[in-house]
């Protein structure tokens, strides 16, 4: 058996971790100059910070996590959950709004030298217990959701809706949802119709429970019958149920809608081929507004208005908040209303020639 052959198949010997010191030899420069560069500190000119730089990418030099956990005292860990999805754990990534949200907010994260963990709808404390988390992002809680209860009690800051507003340790950003509810409802009065039905979840978020309520009252100040159609499960299946219901005659005898308002989100093409298979033209028949992120709204004929909830300017103001939490130790109750952003496009406009 030769040499080679007698260590086939065993691993091979790690690479010897690249240090601070052999970067500053490699580039010509002192420690503390390359340590300035790569920290963003310090007084030098580009030329020394980029070659620095340079020689530290080109060496596979990564700086010591753990030093620097010790060093700032944080572990640089921000936990994420979904809390409207709790009955089905990962499924919210299947949604363009919490897809685009979970997107913008490990991103928005990571620039501010932040790694988000994903942790499980529903999490248990014994999930994340362990976890050196400096902090939690808790999207859309449902009202008996313990999880913020357990966080706050464990001394572990929380980053939620307005849910949270006015307990120590939680901080929030939300959308205006009664501006954004009564601007679509605006949209459809000024286009001609009188009859508006609204398909919204049947859930305990406050998002959810704004939108029920900012439509009854607009509604009574507007004169106009209130209809409602509620959706007991998440997925396309369900809603394009609902819409179904929704574009049914009125049983209380007001007829069959002329606007309709998808709260609930579906994908936009399913929505409209639903309302074609009842018979309507959208917009002849049907103004057509849903609340979605998915892009193909714009494409379908007639393009879909939608209602966006800006994940990524919620995404933004959240982190901010975060860093002005967990480094300049801010401690007031804090939040930050995003205003919402209606997209109007040919399936809520009636020509009027």
């Amino acid at each position: 058996m030769t040499s080679g052959s007698r260590h086939r198949g065993q691993p091979a010997s790690p690479t010897p971790r690249v240090r601070l010191v052999d970067v500053a030899r490699e580039a010509g420069l002192s420690k503390t100059t390359v340590s300035a560069a790569l920290n963003d500190t310090g007084r030098l000119s580009p030329a020394v910070r980029e070659k620095a730089r340079e020689t530290a990418r080109r060496m596979g030099y990564r700086p010591n996590a753990t030093a620097r956990q010790l060093r700032a005292g944080r572990a640089k860990l921000i936990g994420y959950v979904v809390g409207e999805l709790s009955d089905a754990p990962w499924v919210f990534l299947e949604s363009p709004y919490f897809a685009r949200l979970t997107g913008a907010t490990a991103s928005t994260a990571l620039r501010r030298g932040y790694a988000m963990v994903l942790l499980p709808t529903g999490s248990l404390q014994s999930e994340w217990a362990d976890l050196p988390l400096d902090a939690v992002v808790v999207t859309d809680p449902a009202a008996d959701d313990r999880i913020v209860d357990d966080l706050l009690a464990a001394g572990i800051p929380v980053f939620s809706d307005r849910s949270v507003e006015g307990r120590p340790g939680a901080y929030w950003v939300d959308v205006d949802t009664d501006a954004a509810v009564r601007s679509v409802l605006d949209h459809f009065l000024e286009q001609g119709a009188r009859r508006p039905v609204l398909v919204v979840p049947d859930s305990t978020t406050l998002f959810h429970a704004e939108v029920f309520a900012a439509h009854r009252e607009w509604c009574a100040e507007h004169g106009l019958p209130e209809r409602a159609v509620r959706v007991g499960e998440h997925g396309n299946g369900a809603v394009i149920r609902a819409v179904e219901t929704a574009l049914v005659e009125d049983p209380a005898g007001g007829g069959r809608p002329d606007a309709l308002l998808v709260v609930a989100e579906a994908s936009p093409p399913l929505v409209l081929e639903a309302a074609r298979r009842h018979g309507y033209d959208v917009p002849g028949d049907l103004l057509l507004v849903c609340v979605s992120e998915d892009a193909t709204a714009e494409h379908t004929v007639p393009p879909v208005t939608t209602l966006s909830l800006r994940p990524e300017a919620i995404a933004e103001a959240g982190i901010d908040h975060l860093v002005n939490v967990l480094e300049r130790g801010s401690r007031e109750p804090a939040g930050t209303l995003v205003p919402t952003r209606l997209d109007v496009r040919a399936s809520s406009v009636r020509s009027h020639g």
